[in-house]
């Protein structure tokens, strides 16, 4: 038991001694650093300078927003109900709820390939000349410089058909729309319980950030409107042909009843029947053309109804509108910052080289 005590007692005091030590360290070396302000002022002088320098340096970040809203239309048949048996019999689905597209879908299509590239070979106005922006973003991002050692990719242009693109352009073209999806472009809902939707282009070019931006959501509106309509849309394309085609013939069978009624006017009572005989098939005909319209033009109007039905509402809320928002980098954050981050370095060094010296020697 004795034992025992002595050795908790030993073992406090080796503790005590090891905290007392560590004190000891810790004061030495804070005293040490103290003794090095002239290196820590240097350090900080520098770090301010080169913190002020990436503050004159740095590009403003301008943002084009554009903010809409979507309205998909009830699916649930409404006034259309009545007419879904009698659609249905001509192939035309009024329930619109097998679409590829969903609401939420439309911004998954901003980040897509298809629409990014669309709108990089898009045409837009600067300074009063037209030019794509797949060129603006190269003229913006020197890039043309960077590929002064290389022909082929300094005079590459785009204005050209696509299915002329090469690999060069594809490559060229791959690289840029990674770029405008991870730096440039973000895409959100505010609200989740809403259906409005944020679009913001950052760019240090605020003409480029606007054009992107305006012609990015009509691109991307327009497909997913055209996609999410397609199949009503031929529908009623399929059926206005059929009724211009019946109404035709309706036209023609008409035409024909009033020649073959006219050819006998007083037909000898002898023989009436037999020259009665084409006029009437001419009135069938017309009489079966007649009901063969009806019904066409009916389901039209019913394929029409689907296709209003269809159609999602978009309507855009905010443009963007010059000037834009613009982000600088403030001068006095930079210098603070640059301050901290290279006396702190020094002072790792400072201790780093400390514990090195103390062990070599």
């Amino acid at each position: 038991m004795q034992e025992k005590t002595y050795m908790d007692k030993n073992e406090l005091a080796t503790d005590e001694v090891s905290i007392k030590i560590a004190i000891r360290r810790f004061g030495n070396t804070r005293r040490y650093i103290y003794q090095q302000w002239r290196l820590l002022l240097l350090a900080g002088l520098i770090g301010a300078a080169i913190g002020l320098v990436y503050a004159l340096m740095k590009k403003p970040v301008y943002t084009a927003s554009c903010t809409f809203v979507m309205e998909e239309n009830d699916k649930s048949g409404g006034s259309l109900g009545q007419y879904s048996s009698l659609a249905s019999m001509v192939g035309i689905d009024v329930g619109g709820s097998n679409s590829i597209f969903q609401g939420d879908n439309i911004t998954q299509l901003y980040n897509s390939r298809l629409m990014l590239e669309k709108t990089l070979l898009t045409s837009a106005i600067f300074n009063s000349k037209a030019e794509l922006l797949i060129d603006k973003y190269i003229d913006i991002n020197h890039l043309r410089q960077a590929w002064g050692n290389n022909p082929t990719l300094k005079d590459i242009n785009f204005d050209i058909p696509q299915s002329n693109f090469t690999i060069q352009h594809d490559s060229i073209i791959n690289l840029i729309v990674n770029d405008i999806s991870k730096n440039y472009l973000t895409v959100d809902k505010p609200d989740k319980k809403l259906s409005m939707i944020s679009v913001d282009v950052k760019s240090r070019d605020q003409l480029f950030a606007k054009e992107f931006a305006d012609k990015i959501v009509s691109n991307v509106n327009n497909f997913y409107i055209q996609t999410k309509i397609k199949g009503a849309q031929q529908n009623v394309l399929l059926l206005q042909h059929q009724a211009d085609s019946v109404h035709n013939i309706l036209n023609s069978s008409i035409g024909r009843f009033a020649s073959a009624s006219d050819a006998n006017p007083n037909p000898d009572p002898a023989s009436q029947q037999e020259l009665r005989a084409p006029s009437q098939r001419r009135q069938i005909d017309v009489q079966a053309a007649t009901a063969i319209y009806t019904e066409v033009v009916r389901n039209l109007e019913v394929a029409r109804g689907a296709l209003e039905r269809e159609t999602p509402l978009i309507q855009v809320i905010d443009q963007p509108v010059l000037p834009l928002d613009v982000e600088r980098t403030g001068k006095i954050k930079s210098l603070l910052t640059g301050t901290f981050i290279a006396v702190s370095v020094m002072i790792l060094w400072l201790i780093s080289f400390r514990i090195y010296r103390s062990i070599m020697s």
